[in-house]
C-alpha cells in the first residue's frame, strides 16, 4: 500500500516511531532526500543520502537486535534496507545524468511507505539506543 507523500517533503509527527533517536534520524533522511531533489546533478548530495541511509539502517537494525525483535519481522526488514541501499547505489547525480523525476519519486515513496508500513511494526518493542 502506498502512503501519501507529504508536500513539502519533510518529516512530521505522522511519521513518529516513538523513539527520539530514530525520529531524529528520519527527519535527516527526509532532508537528505529533499536536498537530492533540489540538487539533482550533485553527486556529493546523493552520496550524503546514501551515507545517512546506511547509518540509519545500522542504528535501527542494532536496536532491533538488542531488543530481540522477532526474527520473522527482522529479516524482511533488513532485506528491505539492503535492497534499498542497492537501488540507491545504482543511481547517479551528474551533469550528464541527473536524478530523474522517477528516481526522486521512488526514493520519496520508499521512505514514506517504509516508515508507515514497516517501521511502525516495531513501535513499543525496542529500547532507545545509547
Amino acid at each position: 500500500m502506498a502512503f501519501e507523500i507529504p508536500v513539502p517533503y519533510t518529516w512530521n509527527s505522522t511519521f513518529s516511531v516513538e523513539y527520539k533517536n530514530l525520529d531524529n534520524e528520519h527527519r535527516g533522511l527526509f532532508k537528505a532526500i529533499a536536498d537530492c531533489e533540489q540538487n539533482r546533478k550533485c553527486g556529493d548530495t546523493l552520496d550524503r543520502l546514501r551515507k545517512v541511509m546506511k547509518d540509519h539502517f545500522d542504528t535501527e537494525e542494532e536496536m532491533m537486535l538488542k531488543a530481540n525483535y522477532a526474527q520473522d519481522l527482522f529479516e524482511p526488514h533488513k532485506v528491505a534496507h539492503d535492497d534499498f541501499i542497492e537501488k540507491l547505489s545504482g543511481l547517479e547525480a551528474t551533469e550528464e545524468k541527473p536524478l530523474s523525476d522517477d528516481d526522486v519519486i521512488y526514493v520519496k515513496q520508499w521512505l514514506v511507505d517504509h516508515i508507515k508500513g514497516t517501521d511502525f511494526k516495531y513501535k513499543g518493542q525496542l529500547s532507545e539506543s545509547e
